[in-house]
């Protein structure tokens, strides 16, 4: 790893720190930087305190996680579909976490049984997307992105069903999921572990991805096991996305923009890709939250909102630079 890898990732990381302070000092109710650092080591609770430990602080470690996951899904995603346009929710895997946390909230379902729907949901749309693509052919990049689109707009119009017969009490809270919201993650012990995880697996077959970018004649010429990569890819993205929507919902473009800017600051090496990805992704969610909670404080917009807001400019700079490219 040279100099100047090294210096993106001790700068993003820096960048991410200031993220979450950020978060912690920003809200409809103003405390001092005294009162925020006090908050730790101070055994009397106070307003302050609670409101930094138990409220700011988990939702901006949420945040940091969700963003990491999506844009390192999104990153392996776009390497295994050899897609540009490829991002976590391509396959039609939200959607079914969706189905699923929209029929949870119907019934009356809240906290972690509606998480719990929404993680069996993705894994279900997962593995179906997984066995319809196999088919009686091959299974190749093109055929899995067509069943997943085909089955992502089966997802589409079931939720759209199931928004048409709602009763008018539950619409705010499924539009709330629907479009991304933060309020819903409670335990992140799990995704933590999913993002670690994720992560140095994916590190640790970056030099494969690197030959598989290529494309899959030269990678099986050199002696890469195509087969299995794509299959470990597929499943890795898959559960990455997975715990991403469990912890706040469907969150759009982190997974497809961040990886085109780390590349654009000309790392294509996915040695370097994916950790930077996963600090770029995680910081700029933290950020796209701390907006939603002050924009219009003391209410909140749904972090997706913001996160579309920031991302569909990005895209459309890095579309008219010509920096979108095939892999």
């Amino acid at each position: 790893m040279n100099h100047r890898a090294i210096s993106l990732l001790i700068t993003l990381s820096l960048i991410s720190i200031g993220c979450l302070l950020l978060a912690l000092y920003a809200g409809s109710l103003s405390i001092s930087w005294p009162e925020i650092i006090s908050s730790f080591y101070v055994e009397q609770k106070t307003m302050a305190q609670q409101l930094v430990l138990e409220l700011r602080l988990p939702r901006a470690a949420a945040a940091f996680i969700t963003g990491g996951l999506l844009a390192l899904s999104g990153a392996l995603m776009q390497v295994l579909l050899r897609n540009p346009l490829a991002d976590p929710y391509v396959l039609g895997i939200s959607g079914g976490a969706a189905v699923a946390a929209l029929i949870a909230i119907l019934t009356g379902l809240s906290g972690l049984a509606l998480s719990g729907s929404a993680f069996v949901g993705a894994l279900c749309a997962m593995l179906l997307v997984f066995g319809l693509s196999h088919g009686q052919g091959s299974w190749t990049p093109t055929r899995l992105l067509l069943t997943g689109i085909v089955l992502a707009s089966g997802w589409g119009a079931m939720i759209s069903f199931l928004l048409a017969i709602s009763p008018d009490q539950n619409l705010r809270s499924m539009l709330f999921w629907l479009m991304g919201d933060l309020g819903y993650a409670e335990t992140i012990g799990p995704s933590v572990i999913v993002l670690i995880a994720g992560l140095l697996i994916s590190i640790s077959v970056a030099r494969n991805l690197n030959i598989l970018s290529q494309g899959e004649l030269q990678a099986a010429s050199l002696g890469v096991k195509t087969n299995q990569l794509r299959l470990l890819i597929y499943i890795l993205a898959s559960l990455m996305t997975a715990t991403a929507v469990t912890l706040a919902g469907s969150i759009g473009f982190i997974g497809l923009v961040i990886p085109h800017l780390i590349r654009l600051m000309g790392f294509s090496d996915n040695r370097i890709l994916l950790p930077a990805s996963a600090l770029m992704g995680g910081s700029m969610l933290i950020l796209a939250d701390t907006l939603s909670r002050t924009i219009i404080a003391p209410q909140q917009l749904p972090v997706g909102v913001i996160s579309a807001a920031i991302g569909v400019p990005m895209f459309l700079f890095l579309l008219y630079r010509g920096q979108v490219h095939r892999l």
